[in-house]
């Protein structure tokens, strides 16, 4: 994320707590507005011919054709394709207004222009999908990835019902039309039982679930600003995974979020002939801090989710 990005979420922040930890007599019309990331205007590249930029890091740009992203992998696209010069929001909406452990809520967003509200913002499909909902609880012990359907009202909704009380971060990645990348963030106040927070602290490279184990590895120690090349490999019973099956038009997802849940990066994995055992991605990181590392992958039909943990230095 940029220092402007981060700007943003911290503001957003500050918003949504205030208007999401309000008590049960809350009136069913409040909302949360919260600021997103935008692309930085592109005309001035213009003047010296093309440029290219990643739709989800519009920082990352190049006047080379056919260049991925260091941080997610990602194609760069024509700066065009970028930024129109518009800023987002995104508005938040759920019913019930204060969220209860074990009760189904529905969790509503609608995309917004800044400046023109009642203009319809149109979403581009992003990995088959207009929205990705990244819900996680404060500590990062749980991770959940649903999907906000679009409705008759121009808003996008989905059904949630929280497991435990505390406090969670709601994460929506969303483009819209002609623009790039964008990123809501939105802490609530989950009221019932509370969950125990889980402390982490050392790395954790290896997972195992259901017969299940993925192990993590990176090219070079783990350092701020510099671009690491990682590798996830699956096995299943002590036996290679090959033949994973694409989870939303790739062969892994990978979302990792920084232990202050203020830093967020969706990671893309590399073009690959093969369906395992390994998913090669590329990223880097900003700065300093322990992450925590979700993976998703596809295989016999089923999702699973996977999760590591990482320190990494200045």
């Amino acid at each position: 994320m940029n220092r402007f990005l981060i700007s943003l979420l911290a503001a957003a922040s500050l918003l949504s707590t205030a208007s999401c930890s309000s008590d049960s007599s809350s009136s069913a019309t409040d909302t949360v507005t919260t600021p997103t990331g935008t692309a930085a205007d592109s005309t001035a590249g213009h003047a010296n011919g093309h440029t290219y930029a990643c739709p989800m890091h519009p920082e990352v740009t190049s006047t080379k054709e056919g260049e991925k992203c260091p941080k997610c992998g990602m194609a760069l696209v024509h700066n065009d394709q970028v930024s129109n010069g518009k800023t987002y929001q995104m508005r938040f909406e759920p019913k019930p207004m204060q969220l209860v452990a074990g009760q189904p809520a529905t969790l509503t967003y609608t995309p917004q222009e800044v400046g023109n509200e009642q203009a319809p913002v149109p979403l581009a499909v992003v990995h088959e999908k207009k929205i990705h909902l990244i819900i996680v609880r404060k500590d990062l012990s749980t991770f959940y990835h649903e999907h906000p359907e679009y409705t008759a009202e121009g808003n996008y909704r989905v059904p949630f019902t929280f497991a435990k009380g505390g406090d969670y971060v709601l994460f929506q990645d969303y483009t819209p039309d002609g623009s790039g990348h964008q990123l809501g963030r939105q802490p609530v106040s989950v009221q019932g039982p509370k969950y125990t927070p889980v402390k982490f602290g050392q790395d954790q490279m290896q997972w195992s679930q259901d017969g299940y184990q993925a192990t993590l590895s990176f090219d070079k120690a783990l350092k701020v600003g510099q671009l690491l090349a990682m590798k996830i490999n699956l096995t299943k019973g002590g036996q290679p995974v090959t033949d994973l099956d694409n989870y939303l038009g790739a062969l892994g997802h990978v979302v990792v979020i920084s232990e202050d849940t203020e830093r967020y990066l969706h990671v893309h994995p590399n073009d690959q002939a093969d369906k395992g055992p390994n998913i090669g991605f590329n990223t880097n990181f900003e700065a300093p801090g322990l992450y925590r590392v979700f993976l998703q992958f596809n295989h016999a039909g089923t999702i699973h989710t996977g999760n590591f943990t990482v320190n990494v230095k200045a």
